[in-house]
């Protein structure tokens, strides 16, 4: 009922998986889905026994002395499929495989009927004054020697038997605390069953609910299409056409730059004219007054003539360099422009700029109808979710199972207390058998203790004392005991052993290494109609690939149930909830979409005239090597502050008086005329030579440059009315990939949850290692053979203990007769 329940819920959940396959599918937004709500299970399938782990794992080794054979499974499916024995080999193989359970057995057998049979003879024996039954003592030199190993021998011996009956009564107590705490482990095992029934139907809204997180996500790109979409187009036809823009917007920079260079050259031409004639004017009158005053009679003398003629003749440099009348005006050039600047080239394409940026609100209100449809689509999955949720009949199904797991626990409470009443006998009958061992025990460590404490090495045999005597009477008790009790521990321990040893090879070890699953998954062995007797079992198809194997490992690593039973045989999910009809539905409509942007218009034709008569203007045909080469000369042909530096200084090697005074005011006033004109003479040349550099940069091939501006805004444009449908078809495509996605990442999602996470059958494989590790082979095997172990090595070791017993007892007792010395070898 339990595996209906799961292969019901599981049908649900997968019923919202689809195949959807798209040409191009580009990463979408990650959706966060959440984590599906989980409880975890309380009931851990492992036991770990503690100190007596110890004995068991002794035990373990030796069964694998006794038993080191591979796992027999060729026999154990014969036996399963009622054909052992139909080869003659079977029962070889049988035999040798149990070879060592046979001779353990057969050897516990021979003990069993010849213990009490020896034990029979020997009383007959001693009555007849045999055996050591003739109450006579002959003396030895070596009796103390001999009595002292017989006592070693025997308390060795009762050694070995105590830790026997200890390891036995250990074995006997564990299997008792357990079976009294299982009721624990069994209680958690249900809850953890409960948990399974409770949240599976949970896990499934919550997939099912997490549907909204896509369509909401869907819807959002929906509602955002301009954004989305259109910032997509406008993305890639702005790959042509912001360039075609940029560099319509930087050659109007260029008109502006072009005037404004051409009124700096006219300017500075026209301050360059005024100056330098200004400037020609104003050394010529310093050259004629340094004239006038080299030529004063104090220059005659001998002191001063050299330095006067040396002035006199530097006087040619100061004169102007450069000639800047010459130079050709710009004034048509100028005019030109100023008529190309009436028109705002740059609030042109300030207008395509935001014709073009306007492409996300074309695009919104072109598609309003279109995506209406879409979200109708999406609601329309919503409803049929909820819809299919409604239909399942999954809390009916719950219920019913809630109630059986709810009668089987009640079941398993009510009969609980008779198991434990049950064990309480199998505990007392044991404790019987451990109670027998320790009488013979108490007979013989009270036969040793009296025995030696009240041995008198100087008393004659027939002179003992009455300790010593009881000593030895304990003694041959012991042994009466031992005959009598030993068969029945023996039968005990043959059957616990064979019961047990098998249970740990046949069940147990290959549980452990999944050897038996193997054997389960044996192909007709259980039915012999059904290849996989599972697959039979759940999909009514045999020959689906099922095994037990697989299911316990699945849910042993606590994968969903769908998963571990591969229910995608038996349900064809696609055809229950086919989301890909949905998703194609969706394609188709946003396919449908066409986005006509023709009326967007980039540059008009007032704004490519103006750029051709801007090409037109003629500042290509300015002389620009006539003023450079005039800009590049300096103003004067010799540095003036130079000049009257040198000036002042030859001006101090002449005698003190009014020559040398005039001189050096002949050096300020060279320095005045260098601050005051050829400094912003100079200043103006600079500008010149900026603005004629920039005129030149911009003039070069510049009716090139404007015809490929046009060109690339044409290209742009016809890009905009003519291909755009391709970009438009492009971008919706990915624009429709991406919402497809996220149904994609939704379905996976699903597939991944349903798979690992939704009904995560641990608890089932949980029962199974409870019921077979936990209960079978820790709590009962491991106790049982422990058990059978120890009381077994007690039993064994009784035989030389009734030996060392006898001939111990004989130096305890008191004798009737005795030998003063006798030499010879003591007969019974």
């Amino acid at each position: 009922m339990a595996v209906e329940l799961c292969l019901l819920l599981l049908l649900f959940c997968g019923s919202t998986i689809s195949e959807v396959q798209p040409i191009y599918k580009p990463p979408p937004g990650t959706l966060d889905f959440g984590f599906v709500p989980a409880k975890t299970y309380d009931t851990g399938a492992y036991h770990e026994p503690g100190a007596i782990g110890i004995l068991f794992k002794i035990v373990h080794a030796f069964l694998y002395l006794v038993q080191p054979n591979t796992f027999p499974q060729d026999l154990i499916r014969k036996l399963a499929q009622q054909q052992f024995g139909n080869t003659q080999g079977d029962y070889q193989k049988a035999i040798y495989y149990e070879i060592g359970f046979i001779v353990s057995a057969a050897l516990g057998l021979l003990f069993i009927l010849l213990l009490p049979l020896v034990g029979l003879c020997f009383c007959m024996c001693r009555c007849c004054d045999n055996c050591g039954g003739e109450m006579h003592q002959r003396q030895k030199k070596n009796a103390d020697c001999q009595r002292s190993c017989f006592a070693t021998f025997l308390f060795v011996a009762s050694l070995i038997i105590s830790v026997g009956v200890l390891c036995a009564y250990a074995a006997n107590q564990h299997l008792t605390n357990q079976v009294r705490g299982a009721k624990k482990l069994v209680n958690s095992n249900f809850k953890d069953l409960k948990i399974f029934l409770n949240d599976t139907p949970a896990q499934i809204d919550y997939l099912v609910n997490q549907y909204n997180t896509t369509k909401d996500k869907a819807l959002s790109d929906l509602n955002n299409v301009g954004p989305v979409l259109g910032t997509r187009v406008q993305e890639q036809l702005g790959k042509e056409v912001r360039p075609a823009l940029d560099a319509a917007l930087t050659m109007a920079g260029a008109i502006r730059e072009t005037k404004e260079a051409l009124e700096n050259v006219s300017v500075s031409v026209e301050v360059l004219q005024e100056g330098t004639e200004r400037l020609h004017a104003n050394l010529t009158d310093v050259k004629m007054h340094l004239s006038n005053t080299l030529n004063d009679s104090a220059c005659s003398a001998a002191q001063a003539a050299s330095t006067c003629n040396i002035i006199r003749n530097s006087l040619v440099q100061l004169n102007i360099n450069a000639n800047f009348s010459g130079l050709p005006g710009v004034s048509l050039q100028l005019a030109k422009i100023n008529e190309v600047l009436k028109i705002d080239l740059s609030s042109l394409v300030q207008k395509g700029y935001a014709a073009f940026n306007d492409t996300p609100d074309l695009v919104v209100n072109q598609t309003r109808n279109i995506l209406s449809d879409i979200k109708s689509v999406l609601e329309s999955i919503g409803s049929n979710i909820t819809t299919f949720t409604r239909a399942l009949p999954v809390q009916k199904i719950l219920a019913d199972l809630m109630v059986h797991l709810t009668q089987s626990e009640a079941y398993v409470q009510d009969y609980f207390p008779l198991v434990e009443q049950y064990d309480f006998y199998r505990w007392l009958g044991c404790l019987i058998l451990c109670c027998m061992l320790v009488l013979i025990l108490v007979f013989y460590y009270l036969g040793l203790l009296c025995g030696t404490c009240g041995y008198d090495k100087h008393a004659s045999p027939t002179t003992r004392g009455c300790i010593s005597n009881t000593g030895g009477n304990f003694l041959m008790a012991g042994v009466g005991f031992s005959f009598l009790f030993s068969w029945v521990l023996m039968i005990v321990v043959v059957l616990t052993f064979v019961t047990g040893g098998n249970v740990e090879k046949l069940v147990c070890e290959p549980f452990e290494d999944k050897n038996l699953f193997k054997v389960l998954d044996t192909p007709y062995l259980l039915n012999k109609h059904w290849k996989n007797y599972l697959a039979g079992i759940i999909f009514k198809n045999p020959n689906v690939n099922l095994t037990f194997e697989k299911v316990y490992s699945d849910c042993k690593e606590n994968k969903g149930i769908y998963t571990s039973l591969h229910l995608e045989h038996l349900f064809n999910i696609n055809e229950l909830l086919n989301i890909s009809m949905y998703t194609e539905d969706v394609a188709l409509k946003i396919e449908h979409i066409q986005i006509n942007l023709s009326k967007i218009i980039l540059l008009d034709e007032i704004g490519k005239e103006n750029l051709l008569n801007f090409s037109s203007s003629g500042i290509d045909g300015i002389d620009f090597s006539a003023y450079l080469t005039e800009i590049n000369k300096s103003v004067t042909k010799v540095d003036l502050l130079s000049f009257a530096n040198d000036l002042e200084a030859r001006a101090d090697q002449l005698p003190k008086g009014a020559l040398e005074n005039a001189l050096k005011g002949h050096a300020n006033n060279i320095r005045m005329i260098h601050n005051q004109q050829v400094v912003p003479l100079e200043q103006a040349m600079s500008t010149l030579n900026q603005s004629i550099r920039l005129l030149k940069r911009t003039s070069s091939e510049l009716m090139v440059k404007v015809k490929n501006v046009i060109s690339a805004v044409n290209a742009a444009q016809d890009l905009i009315n003519n291909n755009a449908s391709q970009v438009i078809v492009q971008e919706t495509k990915k624009y429709m990939d991406t919402i497809i996605g996220y149904f994609e990442q939704y379905t996976e999602w699903v597939k991944e949850s349903i798979s690992m996470e939704v009904a995560a059958c641990k608890p089932i494989a949980n029962v199974i290692d409870t019921a077979v590790d936990i209960f079978l082979c820790s709590y009962i095997a491991d106790s049982v053979n422990t058990f059978w172990f120890g009381l077994g090595g007690s039993s064994m070791f009784l035989i030389p203990a009734i030996i060392f017993a006898v001939k111990l007892s004989k130096y305890y007792r008191r004798m009737d007769t005795e030998d003063v010395y006798d030499d010879s070898v003591e007969q019974w």
